[in-house]
């Protein structure tokens, strides 16, 4: 028996779909930047990743306004109570078949796993790449006033781990976006906002 939850809102939606996209295009870009491919011109590859960086930045901004005026960052909130069920489901009971341990409410969309995860983004991924991808555009003007055992190979470095660890957390999240009743339906619940509660 299931029943159907109306969990992600239209704003919501948009955000995430915007947001990948433009993740997406950060990282494809800035690895033909580092020279990871050659799939851009090194020119044209500059020219997404600043667009696509300011784009996000404004929809970052939205966010968490949206985010405070809706109440919707209590989503975000950690909490450890049944954490270590829901980790061992990820880890062995997905694979046997074991129900979820986690039930989703429209007042708790997020499982204790969803929460941290989100948490350890907002607070350490993405501030970090945007502190040291600001700090790259502008060096020119801020050279000066950074420490002299602070360069720009740092700045790049620090830019450069930020990434591996938003593409880490990318490649989890579309495989655990997968691991439903079946491989389309939390993709279908981002998509439609509704989600089958069984």
């Amino acid at each position: 028996m299931s029943e159907r939850l109306y969990l992600f809102t239209r704003f919501e939606r948009f955000w995430h779909w915007s947001q990948a996209a433009l993740i997406i295009a950060l990282l494809f870009s800035g690895f033909s930047m580092h020279g990871s491919h050659r799939l851009l011109a090194f020119r044209s590859a500059v020219e997404i990743h600043e667009v696509s960086a300011w784009l996000l930045i404004v929809l970052w901004v939205f966010g968490i306004f949206w985010h405070f005026t809706t109440g919707q960052w209590r989503q975000y909130i950690p909490t450890f109570a049944n954490f270590d069920r829901v980790l061992r489901y990820y880890v062995h009971g997905i694979f046997i078949g074991a129900p979820h341990p986690y039930k989703i409410t429209v007042e708790h969309k997020h499982n204790p796993l969803q929460r941290v995860s989100y948490l350890f983004v907002k607070v350490l991924i993405s501030p970090l790449l945007w502190a040291s991808g600001l700090l790259y555009l502008f060096w020119g003007r801020l050279a000066d006033s950074t420490p002299a055992w602070f360069g720009l190979e740092q700045v790049a470095l620090l830019h450069t781990a930020g990434a591996f660890m938003m593409l880490i957390f990318l490649i989890v999240h579309v495989y655990l976006a997968t691991a439903g009743q079946t491989p389309l339906e939390h993709i279908r619940a981002m998509l439609s906002g509704w989600e089958e509660k069984h």
